[in-house]
């Protein structure tokens, strides 16, 4: 059994499903599986990556020999090249292509109500022998005075941008912040980025941090480092930060981390504990404290990204089907 669809629960299913086992795979997102991956992550933001990238060369095509030009940049069409990146993508991790991997899926959000036991909203109930809890993360919105007023983005809402925000402030410097920052910077967008640490991408080795920095700000992105935000204006286009700063924006996106998503499945009915952070605890071999259950993915607290989530799978695979 496993509960999600995006890249840990994808890549232990079909791996489980090719090794012999009997898989059933739930996914609650009406647009099916793909998880973050797919739908608000790797693949649209590579492809705004790529568009950004483009114009950045052709600004500096003297580096090469040829002669510089500014890019007229439609937005809306970039958009679409980002969509058109995720149809591409879409019916290879289809629930149709899972069908015929050997994988059984349901459309619907689970919960545990006992050792062995998931039940569907729809009132169906489940057996299973081993659950694999791959339910992702979603992004953390601050409670920050006046930002729920201004329509904050995240990475999950701002692919259904239709229009270049002339004026965009990030809140939060780690990836999601900092490539998004640049692409919109290359794109046309200006970006002020807020950080309350003194540099960006704090796991990350001081080197990368202070390269990216300066890549960031050649680009012309207005970094913000040990910066504080401290509300949103009323008129919901101004940010304040301490020492009595201001940024004026036309869009602001939230980056400030992500949580794993483990309310309401039903985890004290089989006794997974949560860690500190709000994970699902686990051990090395990627079992939690309920027999039989284990976890992968952002739904546990290590690194959130999409390759560190396929190895967890397999790893699970491994040690669920083999005891090892």
């Amino acid at each position: 059994m496993v509960v999600g669809g995006g890249t840990a629960g994808l890549v232990a299913s079909r791996t489980a499903a090719g090794l012999g086992a009997r898989v059933v795979l739930v996914e609650r997102e009406e647009r099916g599986p793909g998880g973050d991956c797919l739908w608000t992550g790797c693949v649209p933001s590579k492809a705004l990556i790529a568009a950004g990238d483009l114009a950045h060369r052709m600004r500096n095509a003297q580096s090469v020999g040829l002669t510089p030009s500014e890019p007229e940049i439609d937005f809306a069409r970039v958009m679409e090249h980002v969509h058109a990146a995720q149809r591409a993508i879409e019916p290879e991790d289809s629930a149709e292509a899972l069908r015929r991997d050997g994988v059984e899926v349901i459309a619907g959000t689970a919960r545990f109500t006992g050792p062995g036991r998931i039940e569907i909203e729809d009132g169906q109930t489940l057996r299973y022998r081993t659950a694999l809890i791959a339910t992702g993360s979603r992004p953390v919105v601050p409670d920050l005075e006046g930002l729920d007023a201004s329509d904050p983005l995240t990475n999950e809402t701002v692919w259904d941008l239709h229009e270049k925000p002339g004026r965009l402030a990030i809140l939060g410097g780690g990836p999601i912040g900092c490539e998004l920052g640049q692409a919109f910077q290359r794109l046309g967008t200006q970006v002020t980025l807020v950080q309350r640490r003194d540099y960006v991408l704090p796991k990350e080795e001081p080197e990368a941090r202070a390269l990216i920095a300066d890549r960031l700000r050649a680009d012309g992105v207005d970094l913000r480092l040990a910066t504080k935000p401290v509300r949103v204006e009323p008129d919901g286009r101004t940010l304040v930060v301490d020492e009595g700063g201001a940024i004026e924006f036309d869009r602001i996106l939230v980056a400030a981390g992500r949580r794993p998503e483990t309310d309401d499945l039903g985890l004290d009915t089989i006794g997974a504990e949560l860690d500190e952070k709000g994970g699902v605890a686990v051990d090395d071999r990627l079992a939690t404290t309920a027999k039989g259950v284990y976890a992968a993915g952002d739904a546990i607290t290590a690194l959130p990204f999409t390759h560190v989530a396929g190895y967890h799978a397999r790893t699970v695979v491994a040690n669920a089907l083999f005891r090892t």
